[in-house]
């Protein structure tokens, strides 16, 4: 299994170059108004313009009404949703027969007692991306910078494909890939924003493409 790289939360026309050029599957575009990566849906447009038939557009939204993913489909043209709230599994579900869209669900990880919800959401969702929970009194989802440990992944059906997130950078990506796929797991993707950042919302162009460099070594290890 090729093992999908992405890079979350860009705002800038240079981070969305370095990061095609590095060879990311997928660039993730932020629209939770309460986050340091938030973008416009017209400001997306634009930067999927340099990305458009290279990398993947994925447009990531919380608990999004229908009205927001209507606006960013006509403004953005996405190739996938990533869904980053409490969405149902019935909200996944009627999202992709609506919109025509292949939906990306994230799952917050903390201890074994979050993993029966995954095996459900997999079975509407078309990716999982499992990520480290938030702090509690966080104003938003993903993006702090925190791993978690990955030895809950254990619990995994063995032959359910997954994303992982959660405090990934350059240093550790590589021990992730090769721990995970040392369980069994089928580890399908794996995806980063503040781990490729100088500052909160900040994309760092070195740290991007030593991510993506770090990834595919350990992939093809």
């Amino acid at each position: 299994m090729s093992l999908a790289i992405k890079i979350c939360g860009l705002k800038t026309e240079e981070t969305v170059t370095a990061a095609v050029e590095a060879g990311a599957d997928m660039l993730g575009l932020n629209f939770h108004p309460k986050s340091p990566r938030y973008v416009t849906p017209e400001r997306a447009a634009m930067l999927a313009m340099l990305a458009r038939g290279r990398s993947a557009i994925v447009a990531l939204a919380v608990d999004p009404a229908d009205a927001t993913l209507s606006e960013l489909l006509s403004t953005l043209s996405p190739d996938l949703w990533q869904f980053h709230g409490q969405e149902p599994y019935e909200r996944i579900r009627d999202v992709r027969a609506i919109y025509g869209l292949p939906v990306m669900k994230a799952v917050g990880v903390a201890e074994a007692a979050d993993l029966p919800g995954v095996a459900a959401y997999a079975r509407v969702a078309d990716r999982i991306l499992l990520d480290a929970k938030p702090p509690r009194d966080a104003a938003y989802p993903g993006g702090h910078g925190k791993v978690f440990d990955w030895a809950i992944l254990a619990g995994l059906p063995p032959d359910l494909p997954f994303m992982l997130s959660g405090g990934l950078t350059p240093e550790n990506v590589g021990a992730a890939i090769r721990t995970i796929r040392g369980m069994g797991l089928k580890l399908a993707g794996v995806d980063v924003s503040s781990g490729v950042e100088s500052a909160p919302g900040v994309k760092d162009l070195g740290k991007i493409r030593a991510f993506i460099a770090a990834a595919r070594e350990a992939d093809r290890a």
